[in-house]
């Protein structure tokens, strides 16, 4: 009887030993494949940060650039402003020359009929 329970014990404890070694086996393994994981995430979120950066910088330029563009329009906007105002004014000074002429038209035509 205590050879047959010092037997079973030995199977028992060589038993033990196998499953606990095939549980520190699988917890290696899910070790490395949480650092491998993890390892990915980072890699992947340094890559979405890196992506946003240059998203964020693309678009600040596009927005730099259309300030500029809207300077610029607003700088033409205005110059055409003073040359309309510039094309009136030499229309009223070229109406009041044309009425002057018109007037000593007449007159002369009057004189001349006389």
């Amino acid at each position: 009887q205590l050879h047959l329970t010092t037997s079973e014990k030995n199977e028992l404890a060589t038993s033990l030993e196998r499953v606990q070694n095939q549980l520190q086996e699988r917890e290696s393994e899910i070790k490395r494949e949480i650092a491998e994981y993890k390892d990915r995430l980072l890699q992947a979120e340094k890559e979405h940060q890196d992506a946003l950066t240059e998203a964020n910088r693309k678009n600040e330029v596009e927005i730099e650039a259309c300030h500029e563009k809207i300077s610029s329009l607003e700088h033409f906007i205005s110059s055409q402003k003073l040359e309309i105002e510039h094309l009136k004014s030499n229309k009223e000074q070229l109406n009041n020359s044309l009425k002057e002429a018109n007037q000593a038209l007449g007159e002369f035509l009057k004189t001349k009929v006389r």
